[in-house]
């Protein structure tokens, strides 16, 4: 039975080492400690998807920089901005404050505020 279980978990150590991490612009989600947060929801124009743009006062040099994206520089996608409040739980952020920042003459979005716990 103790084979089973070390067997067991070396496997599951194996699984999650091969597991990704979140980023934002090179910078792992985990590696962020500030104490408020703002992220976005961006839609797609030709497809049914939706990014996360994340902003906690880095410098960027193009707004793409600012997408969630998994080790491989892929762009994580979300159901919803809420997906991504969600999401944001498990790394210690609470949603703080929403408001809404005007896209175009006849667009609004809105901007959550995240504060760590």
């Amino acid at each position: 039975m103790k084979k089973l279980t070390l067997a067991v978990a070396m496997a599951a150590c194996f699984w999650l080492s091969d597991a990704k991490a979140q980023n934002v612009n090179g910078t792992k989600l985990t590696d962020i400690h500030v104490d408020y947060i703002q992220i976005r929801s961006i839609k797609s124009f030709l497809a049914d998807k939706q990014w996360i743009a994340l902003e906690y006062g880095q410098k960027t040099g193009d707004y793409s920089e600012l997408y969630i994206r998994d080790d491989d520089d892929k762009k994580l996608e979300f159901n919803s901005a809420i997906d991504g409040v969600n999401k944001m739980k498990n790394y210690g952020y609470e949603l703080f404050s929403v408001y809404t920042e005007q896209i175009d003459k006849d667009t609004n979005r809105p901007v959550y505020v995240l504060k760590k716990k």
